[in-house]
Order: structure tokens, then sequence, then C-alpha cells
């Protein structure tokens, strides 16, 4: 009876990673929810398909199905898209930072009154009293992210944020983070390519 009690709860648990993440990448349920081998990792999701679609994109990508949704009370409908690499990316931010109970996906920040002040950033959460806000450049072009930044900039002028916060981005290459770096002088900032968490 335990066993199953178990089971039942891992499986929820797992869903409602999914309900909060969008997608998520094999490894990172495996990482997320202590799932041990690969192996092991492919054979409980492979029993959970009553409840989570997914597809291949170097690794099986996992999202919720039409029962999964309904299991943990989700609204959102999520198909087999290109996109997903772009919350994959940001997944692995989450599971660096010790997946923050704080952490808030698409987040508008800004002064309704003050011209070109409000951005969307990726995500935000507050560790050390601290807003950290994630930033995630997967196809954007550079012109998109500049403006990006000098929103923030202005924020901070504007003292928008009791404290300045600290900015992770992660991007593809390192010819992309040496270009956000120069964008970023002056912030706080940490960048990080994908292949930092290969």
């Amino acid at each position: 009876m335990e066993k199953i009690v178990k089971k039942v709860q891992r499986e929820e648990n797992i869903l409602l990673s999914l309900k909060k993440l969008s997608y998520l990448s094999r490894s990172q349920i495996q990482i997320l929810h202590d799932l041990g081998s690969a192996r092991n990792a492919s054979r409980i999701l492979q029993h959970m398909n009553n409840y989570v679609s997914s597809f291949r994109d170097g690794e099986n990508i996992y999202y919720l199905n039409k029962d999964g949704r309904e299991r943990v009370n989700s609204k959102k409908v999520l198909k087999k898209t290109t996109q997903a690499r772009h919350y994959i990316m940001r997944n692995s931010i989450y599971i660096a930072y010790g997946s923050p109970s704080s952490w808030k996906n698409e987040v508008r920040l800004g002064i309704k009154e003050v011209k070109n002040s409000t951005v969307v950033c990726d995500a935000i959460f507050k560790q050390d009293n601290r807003y950290h806000i994630v930033e995630v450049d997967h196809t954007q072009k550079m012109i998109k992210n500049r403006s990006k930044i000098e929103r923030y900039k202005k924020l901070i002028k504007l003292t928008y944020f009791d404290i300045a916060p600290f900015f992770i981005w992660i991007t593809t290459t390192e010819y992309r983070r040496k270009e956000l770096l120069n964008l970023c002088d002056g912030l706080d900032v940490h960048i990080f390519t994908i292949n930092d968490f290969h």
C-alpha cells in the first residue's frame, strides 16, 4: 500500500512540475525528482503516458496532455513546439538555483505612467532579499535584447526596485555571451551558455 501511495505522490509531483514549468526534458525531471538513472527516469515517465505527451529534441521533452492537465488543474494547453527549447533553457536556471519557491514565469515589470519602462521578464525569483531576473536568449535578435536591457536600466534609475536586481541570462554561444556582457555593462549579471549545463 505504502509503495502505491509513494508512486502516486511521485507522479503528482512530476505533473505539478510540468504545470509550473510547461516543458521539461527527461534529464531535468530526473534531477528535480531524484529519479536515479536515465533508464529508471525513462521507465517512470513511460508509465505516466496517460498524463504526459513527449517529443524528441536531443532527448525526450515532456508536457501535460489533456488528462494530465485535468489531474493537476492546469488550464494551459501545450503542443509540440520548437519554442520548447526556450523553456528548457529557462528550466536549467530554475534547477541550478535550487528550484526557488518564489519563482514566477513571464512577469510584467514597470511603471505604466513612464514611457518605455515596462518589460516582461522570462522569470523572476527572490533570494537573500534580492530579486533575481532570468532572461533566456535563444533565438532573440540582439537589438531586442538591447532594448530590454535599456528598460531594466531605466527601472533601476527610477528606483523601481528597493535593491538593484541580480540578472541571470542564459544564451546559446560564447559570442552571444560576450555581446550580452557588453550590453549589461553596469548591471550585476551572470551569463551562462547552454553548455554550462551539459
